[in-house]
């Protein structure tokens, strides 16, 4: 052999006497495969071992900072099932787990059992109720309020619904949890209440009487209804909470039925200047007050003594401006008669005192006034006016408004917005005034004669307006009719 080979040979049974490890890896394969592990030591990281090699257990600076996306989406997640959870539930919300005394009371807090009714400059009714709760504390007078807006046009179901939705869920007699019931009651001031004598006389007549009966207040009646007692015996009826007693203080009270509008309700309630609100499960009844006209049309009589005043300080300005132009009108007319009488005036000199004669003036004068005629014809057709005296000096005045108008600086579009919102606000006033059945003083709320003037202008163009509309549509089916009885 060559000794190249036998030292290679050599060297390679000298390695093999060190202790390699050697690592096999079987395999499906025949072929089989050596792998050596360098026994090298790796330099560890200072302060990292086993027991915090996680991200737990390792130091926040050594730690990623940034927010990742799944880690913001899950915290929106989480929000948004908190405020569902909030709002299906209020009475789960933060701090509702603390005793009554724990909590701060405020100053402004409402008394307990004692609600109210105010309005809203958007007509709409804003009711703020103290939600009372079974509480122990005799010395508690605070209560969280709640406050709901509705229309006067609404049923009572409707604020019914309202309420039942801020009110925890209680148990019933099998043990289930049920939606509190929720009733309102208002004072009946009908003949009932007027002859109490009387009223009790009729009901010592009566042979029959009333199992769990109930008074219902139905088209301004007090009616009774329920199952007839078989036995005969008078049967008290059951309140809404069995451990309520009557109250003494509104022994006239009736239960309303829910369907009334809510407008309904308050305008007979207004003449006992209160009603309640009974909430099964409740302690007490919630006692609201109703407000007067003069609450209930606040901000309406605030608005419309603003809009008087407004229509008030431009009245002056459109006053002299009118004033000016129908003048101005007046002038134009003595103008065109003055014409007529000089026209006149000289047809007679050109006949009689001249040697024209009246074989030439005949034609001259049946040329003049039949041009004259053709002229004003056209004027009034061009115009599209009616051809009469008054429409030929409306379409003066209001010409001659307008310069004046722009000369004076009168903004036209601000005096209809402002009269038409004074006149609007005044039928809503009316209407109001009509629910509480009493006699509202327009004179006192516009504060000028002039206001006034103005809007009952404003009411009669309208009305005028109106009732020509409602005269050319009964003519238009007055014809269309004719001609179909034609066809």
């Amino acid at each position: 052999m060559k000794p190249s080979i036998l030292r290679g040979l050599a060297f390679a049974g000298r390695s093999s006497n060190r202790c390699w490890p050697i690592t096999r890896l079987n395999h499906q394969c025949t072929r089989a495969f050596g792998q050596s592990t360098r026994l090298r030591l790796r330099e560890q990281t200072k302060g990292v071992t086993a027991e915090n090699s996680t991200s737990q257990g390792q130091p926040a600076a050594n730690l990623s900072q940034d927010v990742g996306k799944e880690e913001k989406e899950h915290y929106e997640r989480v929000v948004e099932h908190s405020k569902q959870s909030q709002m299906r539930s209020p009475w789960m919300r933060e701090g509702s787990d603390k005793p009554p005394v724990a909590r701060l009371r405020s100053a402004g807090a409402m008394v307990k059992g004692i609600g109210k009714l105010l309005t809203t400059p958007s007509r709409m009714l804003k009711l703020i109720l103290p939600l009372t709760t079974k509480d122990v504390n005799k010395d508690r007078k605070d209560v969280e309020p709640l406050a709901l807006l509705v229309h006067p046009q609404q049923p009572l179901s409707y604020l019914e619904r309202l309420i039942q939705s801020e009110l925890p869920v209680i148990k019933n007699e099998n043990g289930n949890d049920k939606i509190p019931a929720v009733h309102f009651r208002a004072q009946d001031l009908g003949e009932e209440a007027i002859d109490p004598d009387h009223h009790g006389r009729d009901e010592e007549t009566e042979d029959y009487n009333f199992e769990h009966s109930d008074d219902f207040k139905i088209d301004g009646k007090t009616e009774r209804t329920g199952k007839l007692n078989e036995s005969g015996e008078v049967t008290a009826p059951k309140p809404v909470n069995p451990a309520r007693e009557p109250d003494p203080e509104h022994p006239n009270f009736v239960r309303w039925s829910p369907s009334t509008e809510i407008g309904d309700f308050i305008r007979d309630a207004a003449r006992g200047k209160e009603f309640s609100v009974d909430i099964e499960g409740a302690p007490e009844p919630i006692y609201v007050a109703v407000p007067s006209f003069a609450d209930r049309t606040y901000y309406l009589r605030m608005r419309l003594r603003k809009t008087a005043r407004q229509i008030s300080a431009l009245a002056d300005i459109k006053a002299e401006c009118d004033k000016l132009a129908h003048r101005s009108a007046q002038r134009v007319a003595q103008g065109g008669f003055a014409v007529l009488v000089g026209w006149w005036g000289s047809v007679y000199v050109l006949t009689f005192q001249t040697d024209l004669g009246w074989d030439v003036m005949e034609p001259v004068t049946y040329l003049v006034g039949l041009s004259t005629l053709i002229g004003g014809y056209m004027w009034f057709l061009y115009h599209n006016r009616e051809v009469s005296y008054r429409s030929a000096m409306n379409f003066t005045v209001s010409k001659r408004q307008d310069k004046l108008y722009q000369l004076k600086g009168f903004d036209v579009s601000k005096w209809d917005g402002l009269v038409e919102e004074g006149n609007r606000l005044r039928r809503e006033i009316k209407m109001v005034a009509e629910e509480y059945d009493v006699d509202w003083d327009e004179a006192k709320e516009a504060g000028d004669e002039k206001v006034a003037k103005a809007l009952r202008n404003e009411r009669k163009k309208k009305q005028m307006a109106k009732d020509d509309e409602d005269e050319e549509g009964k003519k238009r089916k007055k014809s269309k009719e004719e001609d179909d009885d034609d066809d």
